[in-house]
């Protein structure tokens, strides 16, 4: 009679020791280091996902690395002015922000969606602190401007989008005090002028700006698309500043990647050593991103 030995059978657990052994060199690499995440997207509507988040953020703490998050919140600010029948519109993709409208963005930025994170990474075993960009002037911002031609008279006209801002200085101090504390913060993009004034500021932009002022290793950007794709629709791993600009003058990258990418650029060009373009619709894409060999979206480097 034949007799066989034992099959190898690579169980769950088995898998999964094998995955937090492989993760080890990732930690210890970015043991100590500061990266700013910004969370957004699908990955915020999801009821799951931003649970999943939450604990990834915390797991990131635990092993060492300090990440900040600023936030977004789009889709919630629009349902709460349609609940309030407030009219609101965009122009080429920022929202238009009036007195009325600015009251309403930072009570959902600040309020109810930043104290929902924070609570979120609570419950996870966090020590979640929410701030706004007007906390000890962390944000100070001027309004946006911006100009578009007419293409009959081609005639420039400066378009007024209200409180709609641009961060002018970042105060990374407050940032350090709190990682320094063994704390997460978590930011709402919502910045403060030379004279009190509130403006509402795209959050990828403040993540950017965030990221070169406390002099983070890492941009995580999650968005609602795997990455920067091709013209045969295939994901880029990894892109130099050069590159990117190449492939945006040539119309590959196009539509709303390019203020991602742009503000991906401004990162590195800060001193970000790498910004990321992540999939948040990707369970545990942080985890997969920082901790596997390969990563999952598309990375950002400074030209060498």
């Amino acid at each position: 009679m034949k007799t066989t030995g034992p099959q190898p059978l690579e169980t769950h657990l088995q898998q999964t020791a094998k995955v937090l052994s492989e993760a080890l060199p990732y930690m210890r690499r970015f043991a100590g280091q500061t990266m700013v995440v910004k969370y957004g997207g699908h990955a915020m509507g999801d009821e799951a996902l931003a649970l999943q988040f939450a604990r990834d953020i915390v797991l990131i703490k635990q092993v060492g690395i300090n990440p900040i998050v600023v936030h977004g919140g789009g889709p919630q600010i629009g349902a709460m002015l349609e609940r309030l029948k407030i009219k609101s519109e965009f122009i080429d993709g920022l929202r238009v922000t009036d007195q009325a409208t600015v009251e309403i963005v930072e009570m959902v930025l600040a309020g109810s969606i930043n104290k929902a994170i924070v609570t979120a990474i609570s419950a996870a075993g966090g020590t979640g602190i929410g701030l706004s960009g007007k906390d000890g002037r962390l944000i100070e911002a001027r309004k946006l401007r911006r100009s578009v031609r007419d293409p009959g008279s081609n005639i420039e006209k400066i378009l007024d989008l209200g409180f709609v801002g641009e961060p002018t200085r970042i105060n990374p101090d407050i940032l350090r005090t709190l990682l320094n504390s063994n704390v997460i913060p978590v930011v709402a993009p919502i910045g403060i002028g030379e004279n009190g004034e509130t403006y509402n500021i795209n959050a990828d932009t403040s993540a950017g700006a965030i990221a070169a002022a406390v002099g983070a290793s890492k941009l995580l950007m999650l968005t609602d698309v795997a990455g920067v794709l091709n013209k045969d629709k295939k994901l880029i791993p990894t892109l130099t500043a050069k590159e990117s600009l190449v492939l945006m003058g040539d119309g590959t990258i196009s539509g709303g990647m390019i203020p991602k990418v742009e503000t991906c650029l401004d990162a590195v060009r800060g001193g970000v050593q790498a910004a990321h373009i992540l999939d948040g619709r990707i369970p545990h894409v942080l985890l997969l991103e920082l901790f596997t060999a390969h990563g999952v979206g598309t990375m950002i480097e400074k030209t060498p």
